[in-house]
């Protein structure tokens, strides 16, 4: 039987204030990456600010883009922006666990001029290629140029898009791959805004893989069969795992078969042999269970046994 439909809080930003409208968003699109801007105005005087406005959206040409919005409360604009206009340069740090509290003390709106390196306790280290400086702590920094800013209004809260170009980049021994051809996130350590206090950390058991459909053509949801795509045991996330295999990779009724003499199914089949219903229930247990164990071909021979 299908699940009664959710009601919604349903918000329109034109009737609400900026201050009403922002803790909605932000606590929706989330979690979001930090960029830990250090930038220099035109004496070189040094800043460093988080934003989490900010992502990656190419990787040839290779652009970050972060946004500081102008202010809610009286909408004046940030420090990094006005920098940016004045020297069009940026390091963005990445931040790590071990550095979000310094990181979060460095976002407190000190006057103009003031090094939030300083500040935060945080160390400065020469950049290559542009002049702000990277924080020695981060465990990636990318030294970029602005290529172009864009005003996205003038009102409170009104973001300004910096878009960085980046020319050199630096990543930590500790944090990439065995082999140096990437990030070990495990190791990374990584953190992301929420609303309002809160952060989320990227380790540990909050890691998780999903094989990723563009390696080949999944059949769908839609060429389940009835039994697996209406049942009520199942999640989305396991009837969409179950559907991200390709149709030659499925296994034959000769392979389902056989399975049956797996001891678990075999037990299963010989406990429930008078009662259907309760089998099959047993069994799409079971094939959550494989799924769960990434078992993919197996959870498909346990979910097509009849």
């Amino acid at each position: 039987m299908p699940a009664p439909a959710p009601s919604f809080h349903s918000l329109t930003p034109a009737d609400l204030t900026p201050a009403q409208w922002h803790p909605f968003m932000v606590g929706a699109v989330a979690p979001r990456p930090v960029a830990f801007a250090s930038t220099v105005d035109a004496e070189g005087r040094v800043n460093l600010s988080p934003y989490s406005f900010f992502n990656a959206f190419s990787a040839n040409p290779p652009i970050l883009v972060f946004s500081p919005a102008n202010r809610v409360r009286d909408n004046t604009q940030k420090h990094t922006l006005q920098n940016v206009r004045e020297v069009p340069e940026v390091v963005i740090n990445i931040c790590d666990f071990a550095l979000v509290e310094q990181m979060s003390l460095a976002s407190t709106e000190y006057e103009k001029g003031v090094n939030e390196f300083t500040k935060a306790g945080l160390t400065e280290l020469a950049s290559e290629q542009v002049r702000p400086p990277r924080v020695a702590e981060a465990p990636a920094a990318f030294e970029c140029v602005v290529e172009q800013i864009i005003e996205l209004g003038q009102n409170h809260g009104a973001g300004n898009l910096i878009i960085c170009r980046v020319v050199r980049a630096h990543f930590r021994q500790d944090i990439l791959l065995p082999d140096a051809t990437g990030i070990d996130p495990f190791k990374l350590d990584a953190v992301a805004r929420l609303g309002g206090d809160w952060y989320c950390r990227a380790s540990g058991a909050s890691l998780f893989e999903v094989p990723k459909p563009n390696r080949h053509i999944g059949i769908g949801i839609d060429q389940l069969p009835e039994h697996l795509r209406n049942s009520d045991v199942l999640t989305g996330n396991e009837l969409g795992r179950l559907a991200n295999i390709e149709r030659n990779a499925l296994p034959t009724p000769e392979q389902v078969e056989e399975f049956k003499a797996e001891p678990m199914v075999a037990y299963l089949i010989n406990k429930y042999r008078d009662d259907a219903p309760e089998l099959e229930k047993q069994l799409l247990n079971l094939g959550r269970q494989f799924l769960a164990e990434g078992r993919l071909v197996e959870a498909w021979k346990v979910l097509l046994i009849k």
